[in-house]
């Protein structure tokens, strides 16, 4: 016979009680414990993932070994003909892994996931749709592109009928969209529930170690940007990836939040068009094709996304302020920072900026937080207060102090690299960089300088 069991759950943090409380004392949140249904069998749920008696599914039972006797071989990953997703997962995909890919709704977590299924022309993929039918994924697909005969969909919520259907099709690749839909036999509770997610998630997570088919799970977010769940479905995942942008804008980025097997440091960029996510392999080029050499308030910073050097143009507008208190406005970018470097720009080199109205933008939609845009964003206010252009062929590259002086910047051998190959001819950056780098081997000439002053003074005299 089944025992039911009940307990209380944390629907912010997934914490777990048995009797209910006002506070939770492991996020703090008021009044977010909600009762919840657990059904145990003796034996085991038949929602459950079962791995078969014999053959390759199986295995012996686990012994402790010396470290040293344990053998390792590097993993073969699937290649899943996007560059971007490769170069975010380290590689390519590993066998076995669980990957969770969160974001807004509408961003387009679901068409990046049906162009990877339909893109996998060697394999044979099964898309598990909780939340559209047969005939709306068709005809998202057929938007596309080409159909891929060995891509099939599943539009079921129930674990059972799922890993029913698993065991008769054998895919290559399991695509779940979304895991806040399913729903466990284990769990007498709503789909979506703390417990459900987490139960789903373990059910799908010994499925993949079990089978080393790859699953892809596409998640939900909180108002705050967070994964919907409990935290540990965070944990229970071999990588964790975020896909941002802005839905009225075409640029989407996809960065990741952990990752087991390669670095966090990545990120790939997507442009969103009428037949899907189409690569961006120059982001910079993209960035600077719209510039204006002739107009004040714009430079051009070299920045690094993740691990990947881009050029972006910082747009300043500083207009005389019509009432009483000025305004300060930033999009892209930090505003306590871009009231620091204000201050700095008054006090260090005695601007009159206290009553002006000053508006930053980075283009393109992209948010950055790199220090190093400093430098550029006290060069486009100067050239929009003093209505100054900056020549076309420089860019920046530096760190702004509190006292004006210019702070070396990481990675700034990639940084030049980008910015010699998008045909600039100049940048400057800070002297204690240069004094541990060869310039001579870079077609781009740098400008070594160690104030705030030496800046505004070689760019507008």
């Amino acid at each position: 016979m089944a025992k039911l069991k009940t307990l209380y759950f944390c629907q912010n943090c997934g914490a777990q009680s048995a009797k209910w409380i006002g506070r939770c004392p492991s996020c703090g949140e008021w009044n977010t414990y909600v009762e919840e249904v657990i059904q145990k069998d003796d034996t085991q749920a038949a929602g459950s993932w079962k791995p078969p008696t014999s053959g390759p599914g199986t295995k012996a039972a686990s012994k402790p070994r010396p470290i040293g006797e344990i053998h390792y071989e590097e993993e073969s990953r699937f290649d899943t003909n996007d560059g971007e997703l490769n170069r975010v997962l380290g590689g390519g995909l590993v066998p076995g892994s669980l990957v969770l890919i969160g974001g807004e709704p509408g961003i387009g977590k679901s068409t990046l996931m049906l162009q990877i299924a339909m893109s996998l022309k060697q394999m044979k993929v099964l898309y598990i749709s909780g939340e559209e039918s047969e005939q709306q994924i068709k005809m998202r697909a057929e938007r596309l592109g080409p159909q891929h005969p060995q891509c099939y969909i599943l539009t079921e919520t129930n674990t059972q009928n799922i890993f029913k259907q698993i065991d008769q099709l054998q895919p290559n690749v399991v695509i779940v969209d979304s895991i806040q839909t399913l729903h466990s036999g284990l769990v007498e509770s709503g789909a979506g529930s703390v417990s459900q997610v987490r139960e789903c998630t373990a059910e799908l997570l010994k499925y993949a170690k079990e089978t080393g088919v790859p699953v892809l799970l596409i998640g939900h977010i909180t108002k705050d940007g967070s994964i919907a769940g409990p935290k540990i479905l965070e944990h229970m995942v071999d990588t964790v990836l975020q896909f941002e942008g802005d839905r009225h804008l075409s640029y989407r980025i996809l960065r990741t939040t952990k990752n087991r097997f390669g670095s966090t440091s990545e990120l790939g960029i997507y442009e969103m068009q009428g037949t899907g996510l189409r690569q961006v392999s120059n982001p910079s080029e993209i960035l600077l094709s719209q510039r204006t050499e002739s107009l004040s308030g714009m430079a051009i910073g070299a920045t690094l996304e993740g691990n990947r050097p881009l050029l972006v143009e910082v747009q300043a507008l500083v207009t005389p302020a019509t009432y009483g208190t000025p305004q300060r406005s930033a999009t892209g970018f930090d505003a306590k920072r871009l009231n620091m470097l204000l201050a700095v720009l008054e006090k260090r080199s005695g601007l009159r900026l206290g009553q002006h109205d000053v508006f930053l933008n980075i283009a393109g939609g992209l948010r950055l937080d790199d220090p190093a845009l400093d430098i550029a964003v006290c060069a486009a206010v100067v050239s929009s207060l003093n209505d100054l252009p900056i020549p076309g062929h420089v860019c920046l590259a530096a760190e702004v102090g509190l006292s004006g002086e210019i702070r070396a910047v990481s990675r700034l051998d990639q940084r030049l690299s980008e910015a010699e190959k998008l045909g600039f001819r100049e940048m400057y950056i800070s002297q204690f960089n240069a004094r541990g780098l060869d310039l001579a081997r870079y077609g781009i000439r740098a400008q070594p300088v160690g104030r705030l002053d030496e800046v505004l003074s070689g760019l507008f005299g």
